[in-house]
Formats: C-alpha cells, structure tokens, sequence
C-alpha cells in the first residue's frame, strides 16, 4: 500500500478499526499472508498504525496454516496466489477447523472463477489489490463484524453464485418438523441478509443496533445448524427469502 494512500487515508483507516472493535475492549486480532515480503510487510504496517493487532503474518501456505492455528486471528488477510499451498486451500482448512475465522481475500486477480472458488473455500470477502488503504481498513474492519465486503462490481457476481447453488440439490437441512424455529426478527434479518445487505444497513433498515444484528445472525446460524454467511444467504434463497416483498425492500 503506498505512504500517500496512506497518509490521505489516514482518517478514515482509523474509523475503519475502530468500528471493528467498537463493541470490544481487545482490538480485532489479523494475520496477514501474502508471498511478497514488501506488500506484505507493508499492509501488516498501516493495519497496525491503523489499531489492529497483528498476530502473525505468512509467506507461503503451508507456514499461513502452521502459523494461524498457534496465533489465532480474529480475521486472515489471505492472497490466493501462494507457494507451497494455494489460498483457497488455506482457507478452507482453516475456516473448516475455526469456522468464526473470517477472511479477507486480498487478491491481483479480479477473474470470476478465482472470486467465486474464494467464496465456497469460506472466504467472507473479496478485495483487489488496486484498493486504497482506507478501503483495505474499512474492509478488515467490517470483515471482523461478520460484513460480507467486496469489491464493486463483486458482490453481483457473488450473489448470483448463491442463487445458482441454491437452485441445485442441497444437503438435507435442519428444516424438518421439531427443528428449532426462526423468531419474527431472525426471518426478518436473515431476508434482509439475504439481499445482501451488511449488517450496518440491515441495523439502519430496521432501526436496531449493529450488535443485535450480529446477534439476531449468530443466533440463527446456531438455530439452523450452519456455520458462515454463505450457508445462511443459501439458506434463505433456497427458502425464497430474498424476494419476499414483506422484508421491507
């Protein structure tokens, strides 16, 4: 990231971690792996200055693995192209022992197929390295709130993958009778989550604090038996969510 983006940034990069840990006394915990030593030097350096703690930080993909299960990141900042382990691996491995990790991929390539393999490996968001510092700030620090944040032009993309799995056959679900039920406010939310609203507009929409949406969410992946927002956004498709005029849109 360059010192002048860094600099015109400055406000806001600090408004970005302090919005992560607004609701927390201990600043959100990032690793940072990338294989470029400067680039990766470098994002670890302003998201540190920014108030994050940076825990540990990786050149190739095996060391990313070895290293985030000892450091325990609250969100990874994980490139895709790596030696020795590819990023999408990475990320599946460590979202499949720690399913609260979020990631963040911070990627050169803005080709579909890299986004949406991102995306089933368990990456919670996709940014492209042309980003500013400010926007690489406010991304991690709303990727630690459980925000699903992509570059423009992404989340389309994205979002019409979630569709396209939803209108295959899915793994039977906790759908059946006896299974715990949503109440009016998680159906309310998970709609809304559905449409691909962020959490900060779901909480404006509905006049309700950022942590009860995070809350209302939480809840309702335990209720139902899922484990990220790619299967919760599934979920709701599958169930016709995200077109059901009554949430409001």
């Amino acid at each position: 990231m360059s010192s002048e983006s860094s600099r015109s940034g400055e406000r806001d990069e600090r408004s970005g971690a302090e919005t992560a840990g607004e609701d927390a006394a201990a600043p959100v915990k990032v690793m940072v792996v990338d294989d470029h030593p400067m680039w990766r030097d470098a994002v670890a350096r302003d998201l540190a200055e920014s108030g994050f703690d940076v825990v540990a930080t990786a050149g190739d993909g095996e060391q990313a693995v070895r290293r985030a299960h000892a450091a325990a990141p609250d969100v990874l900042v994980l490139d895709l192209n790596l030696p020795l382990k590819p990023g999408v691996q990475v990320c599946k491995e460590l979202v499949g022992a720690n399913p609260a990790l979020r990631v963040l991929v911070l990627s050169a390539s803005g080709e579909h197929a890299d986004v949406l393999e991102a995306v089933k490996s368990g990456a919670t968001g996709y940014l492209l390295k042309s980003a500013s510092t400010a926007e690489l700030i406010d991304a991690v620090g709303r990727t630690a709130v459980g925000d699903a944040v992509f570059t423009p032009g992404l989340a389309g993309l994205v979002l019409g993958e979630y569709r396209r799995l939803a209108s295959e056959p899915a793994p039977a679900t906790p759908d059946e009778p006896g299974a715990p039920r949503l109440t009016d406010r998680e159906t309310e939310v998970l709609r809304l989550v559905a449409k691909g609203l962020s959490y900060k507009q779901i909480a404006e929409r509905l006049v309700i604090s950022h942590r009860t949406v995070q809350n209302h969410v939480q809840n309702t992946l335990g209720k139902l038996q899922l484990h990220n927002r790619v299967e919760l956004v599934r979920y709701a498709i599958e169930r016709g969510l995200d077109t059901d005029e009554s949430a409001g849109a």
